[in-house]
């Protein structure tokens, strides 16, 4: 009879943390409308030289720091709730002659894309999912060459729709994606959000009883580009 107020105790507490768990998960992740990558113009400034030439990425600075990652909903418990990943490890270059975009290629690894969760992070680098193991890597790459003599110089936005082959875990989408630029002092920066199906891509989108996750969502990007 000892033990009855210890089995009660501990019935409590498994009862208290199955109800309680999708309201501390969500909690935990810190707030749920965290925005895509967008290129800002605070602290823009006039264009610097002219478009041609090979660019490369660069970290950039606050309030457009180079990352990329995805953007994908949710709903917890009935609530709909939006997930952000991202990380700053990004690689690549573009080519720009007579002012037309004829190549440009990036690559982000897969390992460093995190959220606010440890937990969610490294479900999402499992084979399942992202498979960061076997794919480290995900890239974009322009599929054919685009315009930008419009491109201001004034230190205000344009938008840019483009074609763009997709690569994640070893499988190509292409698709289209409207590309936001900005030319700032000797920088360009770049930024956009592609539609993904994750099932395309072989990705499987968790379910985790109290979370589904969306079949669709976007992997986003902005890059600062410095003329190499």
């Amino acid at each position: 009879m000892r033990r009855l107020p210890w089995i009660i105790g501990a019935l409590v507490v498994v009862i208290v943390v199955v109800i309680a768990a999708p309201y501390l998960y969500k909690a935990v992740r810190g707030g749920d409308d965290a925005p895509a990558a967008a290129v800002s113009t605070d602290g823009a400034e006039a264009a610097v030289g002219d478009l041609d030439g090979t660019w490369v990425v660069v970290p950039g600075s606050e309030p457009n720091e180079t990352a990329a990652g995805y953007t994908v909903d949710e709903i917890l418990r009935g609530e709909a709730v939006t997930v952000v990943g991202s990380t700053s490890q990004v690689t690549g270059e573009a080519s720009i002659s007579d002012s037309e975009l004829e190549a440009a290629e990036f690559e982000v690894r897969i390992e460093g894309i995190a959220t606010d969760i440890e937990q969610r992070d490294t479900r999402a680098r499992s084979p399942e999912i992202l498979d960061a193991e076997a794919h480290p890597s995900a890239t974009l790459t322009l599929a054919a060459p685009v315009e930008l003599a419009s491109t201001p110089s004034d230190g205000t936005t344009t938008t840019i729709p483009m074609e763009v082959d997709l690569t994640i875990k070893g499988t190509t989408e292409r698709t289209s994606v409207d590309v936001t630029v900005l030319r700032s002092g000797e920088v360009l920066i770049a930024s956009g959000a592609v539609p993904v199906t994750w099932t395309e891509f072989g990705v499987e989108p968790p379910s985790l009883g109290f979370v589904t996750v969306d079949p669709t969502g976007t992997v986003d990007f902005l890059v600062n580009l410095a003329r190499q």
